[in-house]
């Protein structure tokens, strides 16, 4: 694939000095990327679904590499394998049902000639393979008719023409659908948020009172859809330090003419009794029901369990991921600057040596994320509706091959 190496190290780059961040940003681009490599990618002669899935591990074994914490990077890839092998699936079973049918013609036939014996399907397939074999020497040699062997051999050349013909016919079949299908990946992509967004009036509720933290376009565009159709609702939001995202999504949502309060995070619990329900998004969703959200999303999801509030997450199908938690592929957190947290200057006296082992006395820790179990959920909103996190399993298996949850490229070689 010399033509799309240039774009799989371009975008690698980006991922490892983080210039495209978000799971959205980052599924949407992973799925054009792929897009790209099949569609630039030769098929063989042989194992054209085999080789194809290869050279996408490929590709995505670099992507993963490159920013593991991105997990929707390996979800999308994981989605072209599943793409692949439905197609390859569905392409096969459209050619056996093409034999069916020229069996059940076969079949009428001979029930129209009962007198003559009943053959086996292997007998039928090795006399289709003799009769298409060429003429050997001793077939020349025999009292066979000069034209009649031309004619066989024709008739092998025909058919072994047709059949590199069917098999051109159906790679380019296969590749041609399985870039519809990544197509209509990237347009589910797109619409999560119209999806998730059609479901607030169901969820939502007049003059209920909202918590949420932090800011998620997932939750702004869901609490958008509330607000247009006319629904009279408050809205807390925690501030989401250190980052402090919650004061930008805060005038968003003034903005819209949503009744705004921002708390600070350690607030949370003391606001809580107030609130009837809890709407966070989240980076990840796990096959287990457990998510990986913003950091401090586990303290609020403890502080609703405590009340009895629900706690509803949104999140488009992008970010569901087959893997555990326990999964050593996962990396559940990353550390960010110190310098979100502490001032430099400031602290500067503490930051000095004086410990014998060299070690400085003063230590800054600013994870990314939490890690929130499935006991603290009540309701995941996706693209497809509401589901319960005892759910998720069932419907992440209708968008991944158990197979492929470790993407690792074969070492088999396609020709």
């Amino acid at each position: 694939m010399p033509d799309v190496q240039p774009l799989v190290r371009e975008f690698v780059l980006k991922l490892k000095r983080r210039k495209v961040e978000g799971s959205h940003a980052v599924a949407r681009q992973t799925a054009e990327l792929l897009r790209s490599v099949v569609s630039q990618h030769r098929m063989g002669s042989t194992n054209q679904a085999a080789a194809l899935a290869d050279a996408i591990r490929g590709v995505g074994e670099q992507l993963i590499a490159a920013n593991p914490i991105e997990l929707a990077v390996g979800n999308i890839v994981r989605r072209v394998l599943h793409i692949i092998k439905e197609e390859d699936i569905s392409s096969t079973a459209v050619g056996i049902e093409g034999l069916s049918v020229t069996a059940e013609s076969d079949d009428e036939y001979d029930s129209e000639n009962d007198d003559h014996p009943t053959l086996s399907a292997a007998v039928l397939a090795a006399h289709a393979r003799n009769a298409l074999r060429a003429p050997s020497l001793q077939t020349l040699l025999e009292d066979i008719p000069v034209s009649t062997a031309l004619s066989r051999s024709a008739s092998s050349a025909g058919d072994s023409d047709g059949k590199s013909g069917d098999k051109s016919s159906k790679s380019r079949k296969l590749k041609h659908d399985v870039i519809a299908a990544i197509g209509d990946l990237i347009d589910e992509i797109d619409t999560c948020y119209d999806q998730i967004s059609e479901q607030a009036v169901e969820h939502i509720h007049q003059n209920e009172v909202i918590l949420t933290l932090g800011r998620s376009r997932t939750v702004k565009e869901f609490l958008y859809a509330a607000k247009e159709k006319k629904r009279s609702f408050r809205v807390f939001v925690a501030e989401g330090a250190p980052r402090y995202q919650g004061h930008v999504l805060a005038k968003e949502l003034v903005e819209k003419g949503v009744q705004t309060t921002v708390i600070t995070d350690s607030a949370v619990f003391a606001m809580i009794s107030r609130v009837n329900m809890v709407i966070v998004g989240a980076h990840a969703i796990m096959a287990n029901g457990g998510v990986i959200a913003p950091v401090g999303m586990n303290m609020v999801a403890l502080a609703a369990q405590r009340h009895a509030v629900p706690f509803v997450v949104v999140a488009g199908s992008h970010k569901l991921c087959p893997l555990y938690p326990h999964n050593p592929e996962v990396l559940l957190n990353e550390l960010k600057s110190p310098s979100d947290l502490l001032d430099f200057g400031e602290f500067s006296n503490c930051m000095n040596f004086s410990t014998q082992d060299g070690t400085p006395l003063l230590n800054v820790v600013n994870p990314t994320f939490d890690y929130v179990p499935p006991k603290l959920v009540s309701l995941f909103i996706t693209d497809t509706g509401g589901h319960s996190p005892s759910y998720m399993y069932r419907l992440i298996a209708e968008y991944y091959s158990a197979d492929d949850l470790v993407v690792k490229r074969s070492t088999t070689n396609y020709s």
